[in-house]
């Protein structure tokens, strides 16, 4: 990754392999032994979810939230302007009376206030949770969180600082809570990594064990279900590209695809390729990239079916950057603002990946083929290293100029996506943390857009705006091809500085099988965000409901 920091910065998960043979866990080289004995593929259990008909005034339990919206309450006439808590007493009324009059509360999304009931509830406590405004509310959701996640997340995060165990929700009103969103945020906020840390912390993931929704949801149990499946997906990849780099090695990204494929047997084959099998299909471009590291490379090849599929059933290829650390090669990331200490997500593709095919393997869209495909490596330094002016060869025979051994991820993208249209994939979507240009153009929750069909644009958009992750589409500029023209080979594999991400994306393009659709998606600055939980396994919600899209 060529990349340069320009602003301050239901159940449990199934059960892994056997603990005589840890995941992921031994390497050639550097992993500490503490870690080898962890089960790093863990989840924590779910709350469960249910609808029951019982009354708001005689729930009981550690706290009740109150969704409401910002029109329910008059601020002028300090009093409620429709029939909110009816029934509760005197001194409830008038805590949520003042609660209201807090001038700094006005019941914006996911914003909360909570009081101790003191024994004139059955909740022992109630909490007000803001959903914007309700012309909001009932809009369909086009760009970021909705809502209904804002207010899953902040019952995970109230509940997870208070210690609360069982929680009920309360949504006055006409308009009925989208479940799915709300499963989402209560399963995915308040997120902390805690797996490497000597202590762990009492209720680090959440300590609700039940969740009661007042009222009735329409199939209740199967959107559950899949919210279910999409935050365990959205969980591994946050757990691998999180992981230090002398544990997520590539056998690391391999023990995981193999976790799902023995989780999942009915739906997924796995292939994992080691040297000599690449070196046969001719991939010197992604086998350059990786010969310096004391780490083998594993190029992984996962293949979900969905039930009912045939051989005319749409077929997808998910093809995710997986350098597990990048030290930028030769062109050495260096000094300050080279982000070298972060560069153990630069395969957060991977991730997005790998995460996706978690939760497919949960959902199972029938008459859906998907091919999950990881070209996994180091990019190290040593005397057998990549350097700069070695010209490679991609397994598609046309030859790479290397002017840039930082510019890597390309390079392992381009005999992937190849391998990708010899499988027979007519759709073919890469995701990588690959450029630096990109968070300059969009900063560090958009992810960059590229694709050579308007149709699989608009697919993609849309399939991301279903659970908020943002993506903006960025132009394929012809012009801009000539900047990769090389004196001694096909192409360079980088041009000038300026539109870097989208001569990376040109580069790419050149690999695509013809008659392909084919998108790239840009996701260096989404890929981690500091200030809330670090990894936040960016991608998958996109690639699991195209593909969902795609099959059912």
């Amino acid at each position: 990754t060529t990349r340069t920091r320009t602003t301050t910065t239901t159940r449990r998960a199934t059960k892994t392999m056997a603990a005589a043979s840890p995941l992921g866990n031994v390497v050639s080289k550097g992993v500490n032994a503490e870690f080898a004995s962890v089960d790093l593929f863990s989840m924590p259990d779910p709350p469960a979810m249910s609808c029951v008909a019982t009354e708001a005034t005689a729930w009981k339990g550690d706290v009740l939230f109150v969704a409401l919206t910002e029109d329910v309450y008059d601020a002028d006439a300090k009093k409620m302007k429709v029939p909110t808590l009816e029934g509760f007493s005197p001194s409830v009324h008038a805590a949520v009376l003042d609660l209201l009059g807090d001038e700094e509360f006005k019941l914006k999304p996911g914003s909360s206030k909570m009081f101790n009931t003191c024994g004139s509830s059955a909740a022992k406590n109630i909490c007000l949770v803001g959903l914007g405004t309700k012309e909001d509310l009932e809009k369909e959701k086009k760009w970021g969180k909705s809502a209904w996640q804002n207010l899953g997340s902040t019952m995970k995060s109230v509940s997870k600082s208070n210690k609360f165990k069982t929680a009920g929700l309360l949504v006055p009103g006409s308009t009925p809570p989208t479940i799915q969103d709300v499963c989402n945020g209560l399963l995915l906020g308040a997120y902390e990594s805690t797996r490497f840390k000597s202590k762990q912390k009492s209720g680090s993931t959440g300590t609700l064990t039940s969740v009661e929704i007042l009222g009735t949801v329409d199939d209740l149990d199967a959107k559950v279900a899949d919210a279910v499946a999409l935050a365990k997906g959205i969980t591994t990849a946050r757990y691998l590209v999180e992981a230090p780099p002398n544990v997520a090695s590539p056998k690391h990204l391999a023990d995981c695809a193999a976790l799902i494929a023995k989780t999942f047997p009915d739906v997924f084959e796995l292939k994992v390729l080691g040297r000599k099998e690449c070196e046969d299909l001719g991939m010197g471009c992604y086998l350059a990239v990786g010969q310096a590291a004391d780490t083998q490379s594993q190029f992984i090849h996962l293949k979900y079916k969905g039930p009912g599929s045939t051989e005319s059933s749409p077929k997808i290829g998910y093809v995710g950057k997986g350098v597990t650390f990048d030290s930028g090669g030769y062109n050495l990331k260096a000094g300050a603002g080279s982000m070298i200490e972060m560069m153990k997500f630069d395969m957060g593709g991977s991730g997005a990946v790998l995460g996706s095919a978690m939760a497919l393997g949960g959902i199972k869209p029938k008459n859906v083929e998907v091919h999950f495909i990881v070209a996994a490596c180091e990019n190290m330094i040593n005397g057998h290293g990549l350097r700069p002016g070695d010209v490679i060869t991609a397994s598609n025979g046309k030859t790479v100029e290397v002017n840039n051994t930082d510019a890597e991820g390309r390079l392992t993208l381009c005999d992937a996506i190849i391998y990708a249209g010899n499988q027979g994939c007519s759709t073919i979507v890469d995701i990588a943390t690959l450029t630096g240009a990109c968070m300059v153009a969009l900063g560090m929750n958009i992810g960059g857009l590229y694709a050579n069909t308007d149709e699989l644009a608009n697919e993609l958009s849309s399939s991301g705006a279903v659970h908020g992750e943002k993506l903006w589409r960025m132009p394929l500029e012809d012009d801009y091809l000539e900047l990769l023209k090389s004196p001694v080979a096909d192409m360079k594999n980088t041009g000038i500085r300026w539109g870097g991400s989208i001569t990376a994306a040109l580069y790419l393009k050149e690999f695509v099988p013809e008659n392909t659709s084919w998108a790239h998606i840009d996701m260096a600055g989404p890929v981690w965000d500091e200030k809330n939980g670090g990894a936040t396994g960016f991608g998958v919600s996109t690639l699991t409901q195209f593909a969902v899209s795609k099959g059912n």
